[in-house]
C-alpha cells in the first residue's frame, strides 16, 4: 500500500433511536461500530454494503458533518499528521478544503436557483480571496476537465442531464484542488452507460492529478473495476477488507459472498429464518450503543451459538486480507 493520507482507527457513531424533543434517550442505534481501515496517497479505497449498514455515515464523520463518539481519524500531511476530530474553525476549513465530499444526488446538492458559475466557486470565493477573474478561469478549465464547455458556466444545472450534473458536482470538488475526493454513490442513480463514463473520468482525474478516492457503493462490481482495496461493510462493521481483485475471486465473509451472488444472478443460501429480523435488530440496537457479537449471524447458513454470543476475532489470512469471521477456514 502506498503511504497513508487518512488513518481512521476505531471510528465510532451512534444514534438515539427516537427522534423528537420527548423521545426516549438511552437506546441506541449503531451506526459506525469500530471501523478501521487507511485511504493512500493515489490509491482508491472502496466502501462497500447495503443501504444502511454506514458507508455514508462513515464518509460524512471524515468530513465532520457528523462529529464521531469514538475513534480518531488521522490526516498525514507534510510535515506531520492531523488528529481531523480535534480540529477547530480555520483548521477545519483548511482540511476540508483538502478533503471534498460529493454526494449521490446532484438534483439535490446543487442550488437550483444559482448558475453553474455560482453553484462553483460560491464557496471558494471567500476562502481563496482572489480576483473574479481568476475564479472564472478555474471554473472554465475545471468544467472542461469534467467534459462540459465554458459556456455553461451561465446555465442552470436543472438545464441539464442526472450523469452531467454528477460532472458539475465532480467539477466543484475538484476546484480547491483537493487531495481526496469522497465519492458517495455518484453512479448509483446513473444508467449504466452513464456510470462507465462516469467511473471513467474518475480514473482520469485520479491518474491526471494523483488524487485519492474514498469509492462508496453498494454495487460489489462496480467497486471492484474502480477502487484498489475495498472493505466490506455490514450493521456498521466492517466485515472483510482485501485487495480488489482478491476480494473478486478469494472473498472468505458470507456477506461478501452474498454480495457477489447478488450482483452475478446467483443464489445464495438464507440464513437462520426463526432467528430472522428481531435477532439481527437487538445486535443493531442496544442499550449502551456496544456489541460483542456477529453482526451477519442472523443472516448467516453458517452460524453457530457462538457468532451471536462471542466476540468476533479480525484475522489476516493473507497480506491486506482480513476477516471477521469465526470460520476463516
Amino acid at each position: 500500500m502506498s503511504l497513508p493520507l487518512l488513518t481512521v482507527t476505531d471510528l465510532r457513531k451512534r444514534f438515539n433511536l427516537e427522534a423528537g424533543f420527548f423521545a426516549r434517550f438511552g437506546c441506541f442505534v449503531n451506526a459506525v461500530n469500530g471501523v478501521s481501515f487507511s485511504v493512500g496517497r493515489n490509491e482508491s479505497y472502496g466502501l462497500v454494503g447495503e443501504s444502511g449498514c454506514g458507508k455514508t455515515t462513515t464518509a460524512r464523520l471524515l468530513v465532520r458533518m457528523y462529529e464521531a463518539d469514538g475513534g480518531t481519524i488521522l490526516y498525514h500531511r507534510e510535515g506531520g499528521q492531523t488528529d481531523v476530530t480535534s480540529l477547530r474553525k480555520k483548521a477545519l476549513q483548511q482540511y476540508r478544503r483538502k478533503i471534498k465530499y460529493i454526494f449521490q444526488d446532484p438534483a439535490r446538492s446543487l442550488n437550483p436557483r444559482l448558475s453553474v458559475y455560482e453553484v462553483l466557486v460560491s464557496g471558494l470565493r471567500w476562502s481563496l480571496r482572489t480576483g473574479e477573474k481568476n475564479l472564472r478561469e478555474k471554473a472554465e478549465a475545471a468544467l472542461e476537465e469534467v467534459g462540459l464547455e465554458a459556456a455553461d458556466l451561465e446555465r442552470r444545472p436543472s438545464e441539464f442531464s442526472g450523469g452531467q450534473r454528477q460532472r458539475i458536482s465532480i467539477a466543484r470538488g475538484l476546484l480547491p484542488q483537493p487531495e481526496l475526493l469522497i465519492c458517495d454513490e455518484v453512479v448509483s442513480a446513473l444508467d449504466v452507460s452513464i456510470q462507465g463514463q462516469i467511473l471513467n473520468l474518475l480514473l482520469d482525474i485520479r491518474e491526471k492529478r494523483e488524487m485519492s478516492f474514498l469509492f462508496i457503493a453498494h454495487d460489489l462490481k462496480v467497486a471492484c473495476y474502480f477502487c484498489d482495496r475495498i472493505g466490506v461493510m455490514y450493521s456498521g462493521e466492517l466485515m472483510e477488507e482485501a485487495p480488489a481483485a482478491d476480494l473478486w475471486r478469494e472473498g472468505r465473509h458470507p456477506y461478501t459472498q452474498m454480495l457477489f451472488s447478488s450482483a452475478t444472478g446467483l443464489k445464495w443460501k438464507a440464513g437462520n429464518g426463526e432467528w430472522g429480523a428481531e435477532r439481527e435488530k437487538t445486535q443493531m440496537v442496544t442499550d449502551n450503543g456496544t456489541s460483542t457479537c456477529c453482526a451477519f449471524a442472523a443472516r448467516c447458513p453458517r452460524a453457530e451459538s457462538r457468532c451471536f454470543n462471542e466476540p468476533v476475532p479480525v484475522t489476516e489470512i493473507a497480506p491486506g486480507h482480513s476477516v471477521r469471521c469465526h470460520f476463516n477456514d
